[in-house]
């Protein structure tokens, strides 16, 4: 009943605007997205706190979470330790006086950098223009502006949400962001979804609803010309064998590689040949176009530190330390200190539309081969000295794919 809802709004939407899915490849200044729901800003009803979470070596997310905060009444010129760990946001009311090694606007503001020189790609017009990008998440905060130009549909199955998520924002900036993103211009094509049901206290997840999705964006694909095709799916998802819609999910990935289109998820060592990759780390005052500025991720670094060589052949990007569009309001922001592979996700869907858009008829094999193969290693440590590799190196990879 649900899905036949959302099929009748978007009708009534198309005959609206006058525009219908097979148009949207048209003059993109014309063609006004297809959404069939606005969901509500998240709201964080927060006010002043009595003292600053204390970080700790072995605590998980959120762990100095700041975001909407009140901060004015306390005296913090002492709690950088903590404060460079923190999550904070535009609804962050800060005291007068800071640690000098703590400024909320320049972290935020290079938080915000892709890194890793990915604007000069951008100034010589490599942008991810004319290529499609389609991502499957939680609800979305559609008219955000930092995304809202690149957003041609926003549809939802078995979407749970009832308000804009920060998951969702996050996918969305860090993939096609005008400020944040890796791939600025190319188009976002956006399902909504939640992947499971709620049981009592339980929540049991069920991989045929993304399966759904998958084969919706190949229905929305087949609408679109030649020139304005969906190459690439990003899921922040992985999957077991061992959960519902298992067996839908990996028959729903292998029709779209069938179909030209790169599906990159946290599975992506099951369903493109053993290929591995991980986020990196970086401190909130170390320079994000630099390569000697990064490490593991917080949230695998112990892994890393115990077993290096497990990750020897792992293709490596930005991840920690990023700032992106917040489902708080439709200018606001948020710097995440801690990321997860869902960082990473976007991350490598924004450089597969790089390489599409320089080689169309590139694969998503010989992309990971090229990334890997150009990817930088560096060496750091005092008394034990670390070799990390391979971070990817946007520059090399996009001319090794131009030749």
């Amino acid at each position: 009943m649900k899905k036949k809802l959302v099929l009748i709004l978007l009708v009534l939407v198309y005959t609206l605007t006058g525009c219908s899915v097979d148009k949207l490849g048209e003059d993109e200044s014309k063609a006004p997205a297809i959404i069939a729901r606005y969901p509500e800003v998240s709201k964080l009803n927060r006010d002043k706190i009595d003292a600053i979470p204390q970080h700790k070596p072995d605590a998980s997310y959120w762990e100095v979470d700041l975001r909407h905060y009140d901060l004015s009444n306390l005296d913090i010129t002492d709690e950088y330790n903590n404060l460079k760990y923190a999550d904070f946001d535009y609804g962050t009311v800060w005291p007068k006086k800071l640690p000098k090694e703590f400024d909320p606007e320049k972290i935020m503001k290079n938080g915000k950098d892709p890194g890793l020189n990915l604007k000069k790609l951008h100034k010589k017009g490599i942008t991810g223009k004319g290529v499609g990008i389609a991502i499957i998440d939680q609800g979305l905060l559609v008219n955000h502006n930092e995304y809202k130009k690149r957003l041609r549909v926003y549809e939802e199955i078995h979407c749970l949400d009832e308000t804009a998520t920060m998951h969702g924002s996050a996918l969305a900036s860090i993939s096609v962001g005008e400020n944040v993103g890796v791939a600025p211009q190319a188009d976002l094509y956006y399902i909504a979804e939640t992947s499971g049901e709620h049981k009592g206290e339980d929540f049991i997840m069920d991989y045929s609803y993304v399966a759904q999705s998958i084969d919706r964006i190949l229905e929305i694909n087949d609408t679109l010309p030649q020139n304005k095709k969906i190459r690439v799916i990003a899921i922040a998802l992985g999957w077991s064998s061992k959960e519902k819609g298992y067996e839908e999910v990996i028959k729903a990935v292998e029709r779209a590689k069938n179909n030209g289109i790169f599906v990159v998820t946290s599975s992506l060592a099951e369903t493109y040949y053993g290929f591995n990759f991980m986020g990196l780390g970086r401190d909130i005052n170390e320079d994000p176009n630099k390569f000697n500025s990064y490490r593991p991720g917080l949230f695998w670094n112990d892994l890393y530190y115990n077993n290096p060589d497990n990750f020897s052949n792992y293709l490596l990007v930005p991840m920690d330390s990023r700032s992106v569009a917040s489902p708080t309001g439709v200018d606001d922001y948020v710097f995440y200190r801690r990321g997860g592979l869902s960082w990473s996700i976007p991350y490598i869907a924004g450089l597969y539309a790089l390489s599409c858009q320089v080689k169309p008829d590139i694969t998503p094999e010989e992309f990971l081969k090229a990334a890997v193969d150009t990817g930088e290693i560096i060496t750091y440590g005092d008394d034990i000295k670390y070799e990390l590799s391979k971070i990817v190196n946007p520059e090399k990879l996009i001319k090794a794919i131009k030749k």
